[in-house]
C-alpha cells in the first residue's frame, strides 16, 4: 500500500526547513566570527547620525525636525556596508554552487541568508535608534515610532539589497555598484519611514505610514527572494 501524498510531503517540508535553518545558523556563526564587519555598520550608523547634532548646533527645534530623515539616511547608508559580502564569500569558497545544486528551492535558501543578514545588521541599527533619538531631543513616543518604523523598514533594505548583491556577484567594484543599484529602490521606504516619525511629532496618525511600510515588506518578501535567486543563477552561469 503506497503512502499518502500528505505523508510524503511532510519529510520534504522538514528537509527544506532543516536546510534553511542550517544556512541561517551558519551565516550567524560567520557573522560572530567577523565581529569587526558586523559592528562596523553599527558604528558607522551611530557616527553618521551623531555628526549632525555636532554640526548643526544646539537648536532643539531644528534637531527634532531633522531627526527622522537623518536617522533613516544613516541607517540606509549603514545597511549598504555589508551588502557586498552577502554572496561574495559564498561565491569564492564554492558554497554558492552548492546552493544552486541543493534540493531545497534556491529562493528559500536566499531568504534564510537575508534573514541572517538582517539580524546582524538591520536589527542592530533599529535597536540603536532610541539612543540616537535622545541626541535629537525626540520624546519617548517619537523614539518608539522610529524604532517600529526601522523594524519594518530595515528588512526591506536587506531584501532589496540582496537583489543588488546577487547581480554584482563576481563583478569587480561590487562595493560601489551595489549602492548605485539599491539606493534608488529604497527611497520609498526612506520617505514613509521618516514621515511616520514626523507624523508622530505633529500629533497625526501613523497607521497609514506603517501600513505602507508593511506593504513594502510584504511585496519584498514575495518578490525579492525569487529575483535574487534568478540573479544568482545568471551570475554563476
Amino acid at each position: 500500500m503506497s503512502a499518502s501524498p500528505a505523508a510524503d510531503a511532510a519529510p520534504a517540508r522538514a528537509g527544506v526547513l532543516d536546510a534553511m535553518r542550517c544556512l541561517f545558523v551558519r551565516d550567524l556563526r560567520l557573522a560572530l566570527r567577523r565581529r569587526t564587519d558586523t559592528l562596523s555598520a553599527l558604528v558607522f550608523f551611530i557616527l553618521v547620525a551623531s555628526l549632525f547634532p555636532l554640526g548643526v548646533g544646539p537648536e532643539l527645534a531644528l534637531l527634532r525636525s531633522m531627526a527622522p530623515g537623518v536617522v533613516w539616511v544613516a541607517a540606509l547608508l549603514a545597511s549598504m556596508l555589508s551588502l557586498g559580502r552577502m554572496f561574495a564569500d559564498d561565491h569564492q569558497d564554492g558554497t554558492l554552487e552548492q546552493m544552486l545544486l541543493a534540493a531545497c528551492p534556491l529562493p528559500l535558501l536566499v531568504l534564510a541568508k537575508i534573514a541572517a543578514h538582517w539580524l546582524c545588521s538591520g536589527l542592530l541599527l533599529a535597536l540603536a535608534s532610541p539612543l540616537l533619538a535622545l541626541q535629537f531631543d525626540l520624546g519617548a513616543a517619537d523614539a518608539g515610532v522610529l524604532l517600529l518604523a526601522l523594524l519594518l523598514g530595515t528588512p526591506v533594505l536587506s531584501l532589496v539589497g540582496a537583489v543588488g548583491a546577487a547581480l554584482t556577484v563576481g563583478v569587480r567594484g561590487a562595493a560601489v555598484l551595489v549602492p548605485l543599484l539599491v539606493l534608488p529602490l529604497c527611497i520609498p521606504v526612506l520617505i514613509f519611514g521618516a514621515a511616520a516619525v514626523e507624523a508622530s511629532r505633529s500629533g497625526m496618525g501613523v497607521a497609514g505610514h506603517f501600513s505602507l511600510l508593511a506593504a513594502f515588506l510584504l511585496l519584498s518578501l514575495v518578490g525579492a527572494p525569487w529575483a535574487t535567486a534568478a540573479a544568482l543563477r545568471i551570475a554563476v552561469e
